[in-house]
């Protein structure tokens, strides 16, 4: 290789490569943590250092030109060397002191992390913690966060995971709003309750037939993708809702027909990425959390 014709600036082509993917200069400045002129900037010095113009202005949005399409593909390639880069030198990495990212979605956020966090906090105070809070899949591979707790065995590749055990998720609703069902002996006497749902109910609808309980959409009139939003509307009385055991427990909720309605057996597991796995301070977070949560669900070796 001729080492004195290589003459690269990662940031600026890393302006480039996240402006086009976003679309707009502002979403990629926010996306970068970065001021929209600073990025203009970058994006403009290396069209100059090129020779080429990468960007057509079309109203608020930028569209590739030609050129900026062929380069795209090239940028991408090295934007996902660029990570593997930064995971092998993370995986290098062998002190306690410093930042981890749990990705997590709301119930485990609120309702298991908090006491094992604290254990954490109190055994590595050097250890900084940091928590998304989603109920998507957060990309271990991207970085958007060094482990996740999640409910399915992660099939990408260089990502390792270890099943901690089983959820069970139940019918949960208050008190005052089962109080008008607690003579009912059957299923099919309950065609008129409501259930808070997610959105698209078909699979829930569709389970809860098979159990003999002729549910429809008409029961579900009440939708958010919010958990908590659906804890706060089953504690004003308005249906039922799905809830991890502990979480239905400490809200003082009751089960509804636990001797007719089985609840949602999921799995629980803990993932990383295969690189981060030997960093010292990520595998310690990751043997804990998986060790704690273990402890609290019914283990499945």
């Amino acid at each position: 290789m001729e080492w004195t014709s290589l003459c690269f600036d990662w940031n600026r082509t890393r302006a480039f490569l996240v402006t086009a993917e976003e679309g707009t200069l502002s979403a990629a400045a926010k996306a970068l943590n970065m001021s929209q002129p600073t990025l203009s900037r970058q994006v403009s010095a290396l069209e100059e250092e090129l020779g080429v113009v990468l960007f057509n202005r079309v109203g608020h949005k930028l569209e590739l030109t030609d050129s900026g399409v062929e380069l795209l593909e090239i940028a991408r390639r090295l934007g996902e060397a660029a990570q593997e880069f930064s995971l092998a030198a993370s995986g290098q990495a062998q002190q306690l002191e410093g930042n981890v990212v749990i990705s997590a979605c709301e119930l485990d956020a609120v309702y298991r992390l908090p006491p094992i966090l604290a254990k954490l906090r109190a055994q590595e105070p050097g250890i900084s913690i940091e928590v998304v809070v989603t109920n998507q899949v957060s990309d271990l591979k991207r970085r958007e966060a060094d482990i996740a707790i999640r409910s399915f065995c992660p099939t990408q590749p260089n990502i390792i995971a270890r099943k901690v055990g089983d959820e069970q998720v139940w019918l949960f609703g208050s008190a005052e709003y089962l109080k008008q069902y607690s003579q009912v002996t059957s299923l099919a006497d309950v065609s008129d309750i409501q259930i808070i749902g997610f959105g698209d109910n078909a699979h829930i609808i569709e389970q809860l037939n098979q159990q003999g309980w002729p549910i429809s959409k008409a029961n579900f009139k009440l939708n958010t993708e919010f958990q908590m939003m659906q804890l706060g509307l089953c504690k004003q009385h308005l249906g039922l809702i799905y809830l991890i055991e502990e979480a239905g427990e400490s809200e003082k909720l009751i089960k509804a027909f636990p001797s007719m309605v089985e609840p949602i057996r999921l799995p629980v597991w803990v993932a990383c990425h295969e690189e981060l796995r030997n960093n010292l301070r990520i595998r310690k977070v990751y043997d804990f959390i998986a060790e704690e949560l273990r402890e609290r669900l019914t283990y499945v070796s």
